[in-house]
């Protein structure tokens, strides 16, 4: 099949008013440099503390709202063995936002604090910070190339493209913009961004509804047609493991610097505390569109498609699953608006993740701990050559990822395992020290090493509860 020349040439357009709308906002980032009385490392970090409500929602709302929340979420509820009932993704982020806004918001706005890791430093020293910036910087360049790599599987089925060409591209759009505006190029994006994904993904379902291969969804959800029904199933011996995801997925979901970034970047705890509670109201109701999206895959005979027999389960191409209904269920030019929503979360999430990964650094390793006299404009330069350097990472890691779901998970797995207990204690617990700190980490990271990874395929050497009783 030749390349889908309209579709790239539409994708082109767009990456362009992208970068068009980052470099106008990076303007924004140097009037309030001037006008700021804080450090231009703040301004590129925090924006000066001075994002208004709207674009904080929108911001936020498009952090979480990625490439791997959109087709994670479809891949699962397609997913014969797992369904609707196992995407815990559209619950878990809507609850770690207002979690984030009830208990979190206020000790780390208070205090004035520049990243996630400062609390850390303060209390347990510069080396302690460090081994916590670990988990910290892996969970965002997981993250990253999670979403990249969804951008990069869509791109390959609607548009006809090598994956790796796609990633590349996108990675070096998020960074030549990520570069110039910091967090107000980011924050100005995501709004245009977040506009596009909104109307493209709703666009998208009535056509894939429509589709004479697709038999009615509200049958299939609890009836056996072509598959298992997509709304799955929890048997008694996997309550505890539902749990466990959920809870991962909503507590694993806090202790993020993009999430705090947005917290700490608005102009008062009151705002922040708003933006968290609006933006978990919009990432439930942007999941509907991704889970209508798998519900149809599930209720369609692809033998009467032009993608044909086996099914994409049988092919092993679930992570596909929503560039294929795409692709293969809706007309073209709606395919197109499909790939543009997917492309708008990717960038959306992956300069957000960037700029954390990079803030934290700049700041929390190379300022405090390599060069404490390092002047304002080489922490800036530190900030953008780290951005550079942990995109080409993420962008690497998602040439050769093989699942999306599953980085997506194993990113969220590593911070909610050793991050999410040190946060509550330093915020929290005024008892805690370096030494409990340290415990702590080295407890949390061998427990976990323990239990396996079936991503990695690390075979366990603990069979936790949830897996002795299954």
């Amino acid at each position: 099949m030749a390349v889908n020349i309209p579709g790239l040439v539409a994708i082109i357009i767009f990456y362009l008013l992208i970068l068009a709308t980052g470099i106008w906002a990076s303007q924004k980032s140097k009037q309030e440099e001037k006008r700021c009385s804080g450090t231009k490392s703040e301004v590129a970090m925090v924006g000066g503390r001075n994002i208004g409500i709207l674009v904080g929602i929108f911001t936020t709302t498009a952090t979480w709202i990625g490439g791997g929340f959109i087709n994670g979420i479809a891949e699962i509820t397609y997913l014969p063995h797992q369904g609707l009932s196992w995407s815990h993704a559209a619950l878990g982020y809507g609850f770690s936002l207002l979690f984030g806004g009830l208990f979190f918001v206020k000790p780390m706005r208070t205090k004035q604090y520049v990243t996630m890791m400062d609390p850390f430093q303060m209390k347990y020293g510069k080396v302690m910070g460090a081994f916590l910036f670990i988990p910290a910087v892996m969970g965002d360049i997981f993250w990253s190339a999670a979403i990249l790599a969804s951008l990069g599987a869509t791109m390959s089925v609607i548009l006809n493209i090598e994956k790796y060409l796609s990633i590349i591209l996108s990675a070096s759009v998020v960074i030549i913009y990520t570069l110039l505006g910091g967090l107000y190029s980011v924050a100005y994006t995501d709004v245009m961004q977040m506009v596009f994904i909104v109307i493209s993904l709703w666009l998208c379902v009535p056509f894939a509804i429509m589709n004479p291969a697709v038999a009615d969804i509200k049958y299939t959800m609890v009836n056996e047609f072509y598959q298992s029904p997509w709304i799955g199933k929890i048997e008694m011996n996997q309550i505890f493991r539902w749990i466990d995801d959920l809870l991962l997925m909503t507590m694993g979901d806090i202790p993020w610097q993009v999430y705090f970034q947005r917290v700490l970047a608005a102009s008062s705890i009151s705002q922040a505390r708003k933006t968290s509670y609006i933006a978990a109201i919009f990432c439930f109701t942007l999941s509907f569109p991704s889970i209508i999206i798998g519900a149809v895959a599930v209720s369609t005979d692809w033998n009467q498609t032009s993608y044909g027999l086996p099914t994409p389960y049988e092919r092993q191409e679930s992570s596909m699953i929503l560039a294929i209904v795409l692709q293969y269920l809706c007309p073209v030019y709606i395919a197109v608006l499909g790939i543009g929503a997917i492309s708008a979360a990717v960038m959306s999430s992956a300069d957000s993740s960037l700029l954390s990964a990079s803030s934290m650094f700049a700041r929390n390793i190379y300022k405090i701990v390599i060069r404490k006299k390092a002047a304002e404009k080489e922490v800036i330069w530190i900030m953008r050559t780290s951005v550079v350097i942990f995109g080409a990472l993420a962008a690497t890691l998602a040439v050769l990822t093989n699942s999306i779901y599953g980085l997506w998970l194993l990113s969220a797995e590593l911070v909610y395992a050793i991050l999410f207990p040190q946060l509550v204690c330093v915020l929290f617990i005024p008892s805690t020290n370096i030494y409990g700190s340290a415990a702590g980490f080295l407890i949390g990271l061998t427990l976990r090493l323990l239990a396996g990874e079936s991503f990695l395929h690390i075979p366990p050497v603990i069979q936790y509860p949830e897996k002795a009783f299954a």
